[in-house]
């Protein structure tokens, strides 16, 4: 008999409103005007505690504060932070705050979490200093990331409280409670492209976001990361490709160009990412420009 052939996964569409240069009503006015529009199907945040574009002394709102806010606000999108800096938050506190989000949603969140900002970003860098948190080297931030994932999956999931003592994380009779709506837990989407969080990507994730740009490189790290999946075991398929574009709003046909040639690469969420200002009916415009 001929096999059967895997079906092909939909396109599974969503937008970014990072909040910077912006204010809480006008992301709140795209999220609810997107929560209307069946195509637009995830909404994502970003987290940073001070703007990397734009005036660097203008506003930029808390993603997870905001994440909340806007998930009572909503009713259908899935939605979460892309991504949420393993560097700002213990992981303890991250799982409670993400399971906040969770009930206040009714079980939309996908939870997305990474190293934290690039060491060469400058304007990503100094919110660290700007705000008494530490920075450390890449080996620490990635090592802090894969046990930062294994704490939160257990506090999800576990029923009695647990003692951890890591490399990087140490915790005394650690429990969640509530858990989660979704279970067993959220959905973990991991960002990321170097070869070191490819392989903490193998290890936990359920999506793997990679922003968009060169095809080839994009191309190239899918591959690294079905190399790691196949060495310890695991079923590359298991993990959804996500990728993040950037949307040119004078330009269409450029984006859609990028979408094509991501779908054709094996990525099926699609993160479209809305520069600012946003033009009135701006998640309209995307389901008929850019979707359909």
């Amino acid at each position: 008999m001929t096999p059967t052939p895997t079906p092909t996964p939909r396109p599974r569409y969503g937008i970014m409103t990072a909040p910077q240069q912006v204010d809480y009503h006008d992301v709140l006015r795209v999220w609810r005007e997107a929560d209307a529009i069946p195509e637009i199907e995830h909404a994502w945040l970003f987290d940073h505690l001070m703007p990397i574009g734009g005036d660097p002394d203008g506003p930029a709102l808390e993603g997870w504060t905001l994440l909340s806010a806007l998930s009572a606000q909503t009713r259908r999108l899935r939605l979460g932070v892309m991504v949420t800096s393993n560097r700002f938050r213990p992981p303890a506190m991250l799982a409670k705050i993400a399971t906040t989000v969770d009930i206040v949603s009714e079980g939309r969140l996908d939870f997305g979490i990474g190293v934290g900002s690039r060491p060469d970003h400058p304007l990503a860098r100094r919110e660290y200093e700007a705000h008494g948190l530490p920075f450390h080297d890449s080996a620490h931030a990635v090592g802090s990331l894969a046990e930062a994932c294994t704490l939160i999956r257990r506090l999800w999931t576990e029923d009695k409280p647990f003692d951890f003592h890591g490399t990087y994380h140490h915790l005394t009779g650690a429990f969640g409670s509530p858990k989660p709506v979704q279970r067993p837990h959220p959905p973990i989407l991991i960002g990321g492209r170097s070869s070191a969080t490819l392989r903490v990507v193998a290890e936990h994730a359920d999506l793997w976001n990679i922003p968009g740009g060169d095809i080839k490189d994009v191309i190239s790290r899918t591959a690294l990361l079905d190399r790691y999946c196949a060495e310890i075991g695991r079923d590359p398929a298991e993990i959804t490709r996500s990728i993040h574009l950037p949307v040119s709003y004078d330009h269409p046909g450029v984006t859609r160009a990028a979408i094509g040639l991501a779908i054709d690469a094996g990525f099926h969420h699609i993160v479209l990412g809305l520069p600012t200002p946003y033009p009135a009916q701006v998640a309209r415009w995307v389901a008929d420009e850019l979707i359909r």
